[in-house]
């Protein structure tokens, strides 16, 4: 294996695993003794020289291991032909083969390139191609969330979405059977940790918007949110998952979005109620965490104690090399039972 930790004039702090013990040992003291005269005039007497006093073995307090180990995959974008499905291929090998190896692996979204404007027989096709890669010889544990690109037939003209929106599947339904999913968001335990997957895609509420969807939550989710985060212990740390950013900076970038002489970034880039969201959050000083997909870019925004990431794209610029200067790959996190966490971005 052979991983390439990437470095963007110094905006992406890449932490590499066991950072915590090489650093430990860099900076203790080599114990040296010096030995009594006496003794080094037996030695220089003998023949044989005087055995070196072992040096001590620096061992690593249990607080600096991490409890977890996750890989967090995003935007595969995978078509039935082209490269992505052989890449997808070579991306899970290279996570299957980590050591250690990770406890499991989260997706958070954009499986296939795109249903939002496809019909039923080509989501279908992208869907399997996806599913033919992530069934094969893949033992390890995979959460996932649903992604923009994931729901079914929302880009559709009013005439086509009509003609289908009685099927079971239509919008999110196509992804919650291939994913697997009883609910489009839902939360689990592991490790001393507490995991929030998101829901973080709806339809557009904007007149005229080029997008058919808008990152955020509906009412019936967000108050399960709060329950949630309520009946969390407070001692138990927060790791939320979302495929849109709820929060971050790298999308102002992305386009002409100050063109206008005003900032102005779409409500489908990031969470149109990241403040509300961010006013939750603030209740809970143990959500410590939130990752996400969606802008194919590397991001770790440092807000109120929450580190808030977007960790690039398998696919990249959509099987087309590096977009934003950010090559394929995905993120190896390492979680401690303190709530803090390190990561590395891995360009497989």
């Amino acid at each position: 294996m052979i991983s390439k930790s990437i470095s963007r004039r110094d905006f992406v702090r890449l932490a590499g695993l066991g950072l915590g013990a090489s650093v430990l040992s860099a900076c203790a003291p080599v114990r040296q003794t010096a030995a009594p005269v006496s003794s080094v005039a037996t030695a220089a007497a003998t023949t044989e020289p005087a055995t070196p006093e072992p040096l001590p073995v620096e061992i690593v307090p249990a607080a600096l291991q991490p409890v977890l180990r996750i890989a967090h995959i995003s935007d595969m974008h995978i078509e039935p032909a082209g490269p992505g499905r052989e890449k997808f291929s070579r991306a899970m090998r290279n996570i299957q083969n980590l050591s250690p190896q990770v406890d499991f692996v989260i997706n958070a979204g954009d499986c296939v390139m795109d249903a939002l404007y496809a019909d039923r027989e080509r989501a279908d096709k992208q869907w399997d191609a996806f599913q033919g890669v992530l069934n094969a010889d893949f033992p390890l544990q995979v959460h996932h969330a649903i992604g923009n690109h994931d729901v079914w037939g929302w880009g559709l003209g009013q005439d086509e979405q009509a003609a289908i929106k009685d099927d079971p599947l239509f919008g999110k339904g196509i992804a919650m059977q291939r994913l697997g999913l009883e609910k489009s968001y839902y939360s689990f335990n592991q490790g001393g940790w507490h995991f929030i997957v998101l829901d973080s895609v709806h339809p557009s509420e904007v007149e005229g918007s080029n997008h058919p969807y808008t990152g955020k939550l509906d009412e019936e989710q967000y108050n399960w949110l709060a329950k949630d985060l309520e009946f969390n212990p407070t001692s138990r740390p927060v790791c939320i998952i979302s495929h849109i950013p709820i929060f971050c900076a790298c999308e102002l970038i992305d386009g002409n979005n100050e063109s206008s002489g005003n900032w102005i970034m779409p409500g489908a880039w990031m969470h149109i109620d990241a403040r509300r969201l961010w006013t939750l959050f603030w209740q809970y000083p143990n959500v410590r965490l939130c990752l996400s997909g969606h802008t194919h870019q590397v991001e770790d925004l440092r807000y109120h104690g929450v580190k808030y990431m977007t960790n690039g794209a398998i696919s990249g610029d959509w099987w087309n090399g590096s977009f934003m200067n950010f090559p394929p790959g995905y993120v190896l996190l390492s979680l401690y039972a303190d709530g803090s966490s390190e990561s590395e971005y891995i360009a497989y």
